[in-house]
């Protein structure tokens, strides 16, 4: 059976500006972005699911004392016993998906509180509700314990390119000076249902690219974009707004353009290897020398110029050659990891939660 949210909740939005957090405050202080902020005094004290109302949509299970940004629902139960919140928890963060799809707007996208009071959640009994909760609890306990796997072996490349490279032998080399660095459109194309996927920072996370999430432009934004930012496999993008940096080395040959992403490209006959780079990009060292120059209030950036200036000693590119072939012996025991974990949040969470 099927019932709509609106007749299982109450749902109202929080009052206040992002502004209102404090950084050492007490409580959460529940906005759109993944993690909440603090602040030093509550409105709220409840049991709830709260969804991020615009912007990176994503849902949060929270009991107890809070507040909230103005565009953040607060969903709780109306109280006639039928639901088990932690149950809708998990139901949403599956849902979110769907709302991506839902969300209006121009640059910063939003959903309506229709698009919430209309969603439709099987509904099993509460203790049915409840199991299938527990299990997921285990089925999750198992993934974190195969993500700390993979948290150990990026550290281990980490490890390596210190132990490697750590000496300080070879030229100093400007970054722009031994590649092709460049970024995507600063513009803002209009959107359309149909068309090629317009890549931001928001779109790059967990290593990849995330085309479920990116926007879509017409052809002729398409080409006049990548006129001056042509992406191929092989390249290196990164962030440059919100979370500057977590760089990702390309690996589809799916055609797409950028916005406010740096893009670095190498040469046949380069003198450095993406490899290299992509784990320069991600040492302390490059937060050290250039993640410390970001600008920006909330959205941090971070400018072309100070990316292409970053300065490093340049190793023997056989010594490179070393460090490949180590990274990809470790992200083939990475990709058995994060293909188990897949398996894993795809047929058991979809069944017990009754979304197939």
């Amino acid at each position: 059976m099927k019932v709509k949210l609106g007749e299982l909740t109450k749902i109202r939005t929080g009052k206040l500006d992002a502004n209102a957090a404090s950084e050492d405050g007490t409580y959460p202080f529940f906005t759109c972005s993944k993690e909440p902020l603090r602040i030093s005094t509550y409105s709220y004290n409840c049991e709830c699911v709260l969804v991020a109302g615009n912007g990176d949509l994503n849902a949060k299970y929270y009991n107890g004392k809070f507040d909230a940004y103005q565009r953040t629902y607060i969903i709780e139960s109306n109280g006639d016993g039928r639901l088990h919140l932690p149950y809708l928890y998990h139901f949403m963060t599956r849902y979110i998906q769907e709302l991506r799809k839902l969300s209006i707007g121009g640059v910063i996208k939003y959903i309506k509180l229709g698009n919430l009071t209309d969603a439709e959640i099987s509904l099993p009994s509460v203790k049915e509700q409840k199991d299938a909760c527990e299990k997921l609890k285990k089925i999750k306990n198992i993934i974190d314990k195969k993500e700390a796997q993979i948290s150990y072996l990026d550290n281990l490349i980490k490890a390596r390119f210190v132990e490697m490279f750590d000496d300080n032998f070879g030229e100093i080399v400007e970054l722009g000076n031994v590649c092709d660095v460049r970024d995507g459109t600063h513009d803002s194309p209009k959107y359309h249902n149909e068309g090629y996927p317009l890549v931001t920072s928001k779109n790059i996370c967990d290593g990849k690219i995330d085309f479920s999430t990116c926007n879509l432009i017409q052809k002729e934004d398409y080409a006049k974009i990548n006129k001056r930012s042509k992406v191929d496999v092989g390249d290196v993008l990164m962030p440059m707004i919100g979370t500057v940096g977590n760089p990702i080395i390309v690996n589809t040959d799916k055609e797409f353009a950028i916005k406010n992403v740096a893009l670095i490209k190498f040469k046949d006959d380069s003198v450095i290897l993406n490899t290299f780079i992509k784990t320069l990009l991600e040492s302390d060292y490059f937060g050290r020398a250039v993640l410390s120059k970001t600008k920006g209030g909330t959205q941090k950036f971070i400018s072309l110029g100070d990316i292409r200036k970053l300065e490093f000693n340049l190793p023997p590119i056989e010594l490179q050659h070393r460090f490949a072939t180590f990274v990809a012996q470790v992200d083939k025991s990475k990709f058995a990891l994060v293909k188990s974990i897949k398996l894993l949040k795809k047929s058991p969470f979809d069944i017990l939660l009754g979304l197939l």
